[in-house]
């Protein structure tokens, strides 16, 4: 098709505003999808279990459509879905690299909320032309005339120019249709007769093609006689297949400039084909490869591990496919010495490990054991040389440590204001800085705070959604490394250290959370036929024990008689014989243990 009569473009929201529903309703007008496929499955382009479940979009995917517009032209319009959940902003931004348009949807009912904004500065950095569609106009708390006036303020369009919609009952949709063709540019340097440049902004792994990239086609053609290189890894290989996306993957001939499609590529290696790669023709490559995507910052690490040693292969399998499925996901081998062989992985927030998780589960099958979520820290050595670590045990000795730096973060929450107070207290037990409060109308303010990501990882989302009874919403970014004054807590099992259960802390509350960490292990651990101590330590100090009752038996029992000396000398022959058991025996630590460390606050 002529690149005029093409639309790339995307929908952006905050999560749950309605944004899949509204991909449903687009398909079924444009007849892309028939209607009776709807009444089995909604939400046609989340297609995980997860994402049907949790009722969230995971994963970014791609439609192709087309429509009769208004001056009797028809024109393709390829869709790019995007998540809405904040840890997913990684997957937004490159949908949005590879489009012109967005779609900004906001709940009629909710009003803008603290994602809407982040991924609205998303798209404007990329310079995209935004459509905004108020949605759920249907419902009896829809605010309609004041949000409209709330989006046109923050877009400065006049009101008449957001559309009202229902996606669910498929209100005024066509009108969305529409503006997408009005409004959003055609590809721009769509040049069919250049070399090959296709951009890959996402792929998944398919047993008998291979990786199957999702590229945005920039410049040129490829069909499955073109033999392709991928400009960053120096992989060659000709496509199996090339097609586009209907939902489902339709083959086709070829593709050409300014639409989007796939290509499965054959090859069987994951690493060959990277996310934000450029694919060319070998033949007649192109000079240099399209500006690619800022690579993911992992911002929580945990460990992996699998229940049975002799899985650990099986692990890396799952690992290198998944990361392929996920590009945030990173992930580096590591030893433990109470669990062994695992992996350390990296992910951009705590909803992200919960997902990567259950996915190697479900889809692949593993038996895991997940050690409790941290983050990175940069250390200055007394030498002056720098070094990052990701988990708590792999601190230097606190002699050799002139700073320990941790990643601070700065947090917007756009909040009723009857919950001031309740988050300002969340904010205060935190360590975080208030920064200011913007009044955004008579009911809701925005917040905005400092706050180190050590004490937001595990439950501040959650905290906030309590206090103020689901109506807050959150966003964060990146601020700063910045130095305090940081100690690790080490968690000592019978006299013997426990590096996967070590926690890096400020000073100020080693105590308190070393005590409390000890003491939710100790409900957690199974009595043994000895006494376990647990202790917590600060460089060598101990700060807090507790002591795991040992399993007793009554040896005095047979003893319904005699001389006292022959019952002395039974207790003597058993305490010697806990001695020895204490000196030899292993302690096996439950997966309980180590999710005692993610309820930490709870007391």
């Amino acid at each position: 098709m002529d690149a005029n009569h093409i639309r790339n473009f995307s929908i952006i929201a905050h999560i749950d505003h309605g944004k899949s529903t509204l991909a449903d309703r687009l398909l079924e007008v444009t007849g892309t999808v028939e209607s009776r496929k709807f009444s089995s499955q909604s939400q046609l382009l989340d297609g995980m279990d997860l994402e049907q479940e949790k009722g969230v979009t995971i994963k970014a995917s791609a439609v192709q459509m087309h429509w009769k517009a208004t001056d009797g032209e028809v024109y393709e319009l390829n869709l790019i879905d995007t998540p809405g959940h904040v840890d997913f902003g990684y997957e937004v931004s490159r949908a949005l690299a590879a489009c012109e348009g967005a779609i900004l949807v906001v709940d009629a009912t909710q009003g803008i909320e603290a994602q809407t904004l982040a991924n609205l500065y998303l798209a404007l950095e990329n310079d995209l032309e935004v459509i905004p569609v108020l949605n759920k106009i249907d419902l009896a708390t829809a605010q309609v005339d004041k949000v409209t006036q709330d989006v046109s303020e923050l877009l400065g369009v006049s009101p008449e120019e957001v559309i009202a919609v229902s996606a669910k009952e498929g209100t005024n949709v066509a009108a969305v249709l529409q503006a997408i063709v009005d409004h959003v540019p055609p590809p721009e340097d769509a040049i069919v007769d250049a070399p090959l440049r296709a951009m890959i902004f996402d792929s998944h792994y398919d047993s008998y093609k291979g990786v199957i990239a999702y590229v945005r086609m920039r410049e040129g053609r490829v069909d499955v006689n073109t033999r392709m290189l991928m400009m960053a890894t120096g992989a060659k290989t000709e496509p199996v297949e090339v097609g586009i996306f209907t939902p489902g993957m339709e083959p086709m001939e070829e593709l050409v400039a300014g639409g989007v499609g796939y290509i499965a590529t054959g090859l069987k290696t994951v690493r060959d084909a990277h996310v934000g790669d450029t694919i060319t023709d070998l033949s007649r490559p192109a000079k240099e490869p399209l500006p690619g995507y800022q690579p993911a910052k992992p911002m929580v690490f945990a460990s992996l591990y699998p229940s049975e040693a002799d899985d650990y292969g099986d692990l890396r399998d799952a690992l290198d496919k998944l990361q392929l499925n996920d590009a945030s996901l990173t992930f580096e081998p590591e030893t433990s010495q109470a669990l062994q062989f695992g992996f350390r992985c990296g992910f951009l927030g705590l909803f992200h490990m919960v997902i990567v998780q259950e996915r190697l589960e479900r889809e692949y099958g593993q038996d895991l054991v997940v050690t409790a979520p941290s983050v990175a820290y940069q250390i200055l050595l007394n030498d002056g040389s720098e070094i990052e670590i990701h988990r708590p045990a792999d601190l230097p000795d606190p002699t050799v440590i002139r700073q320990v730096r941790e990643p601070w973060m700065n947090v917007q929450v756009i909040t009723p204001n009857d919950y001031i107070g309740a988050v300002m207290e969340i904010f205060r037990r935190k360590r975080a800085n208030f920064m200011l409060t913007e009044t955004l109308d008579t009911r809701r303010v925005m917040m905005s705070f400092e706050v180190p990501l050590a004490e937001m990882v595990i439950d501040l989302h959650d905290r906030i959604k309590s206090a103020t009874r689901g109506y807050a919403s959150m966003d964060y970014a990146f601020e700063a490394y910045r130095p305090d004054d940081l100690v690790k807590v080490d968690v000592l099992l019978n006299g013997e250290p426990v590096d996967a259960l070590a926690i890096i802390v400020h000073r100020d509350k080693a105590y308190e959370k070393g005590s409390l960490l000890i003491r939710k292990m100790k409900d957690a651990i199974p009595r043994q036929l000895f006494e376990v101590p647990i202790q917590a330590a600060v460089g060598g100090k101990i700060i807090a024990r507790v002591n795991v009752k040992a399993l007793r038996k009554d040896v005095l029992s047979k003893c319904y008689g005699g001389d006292i000396t022959r019952k002395r000398k039974l207790l003597e022959k058993q305490k010697a014989g806990k001695r020895r058991m204490k000196m030899l025996g292993n302690v096996i630590i439950p997966q309980e243990a180590f999710l005692a460390m993610l309820r930490l606050d709870d007391d």
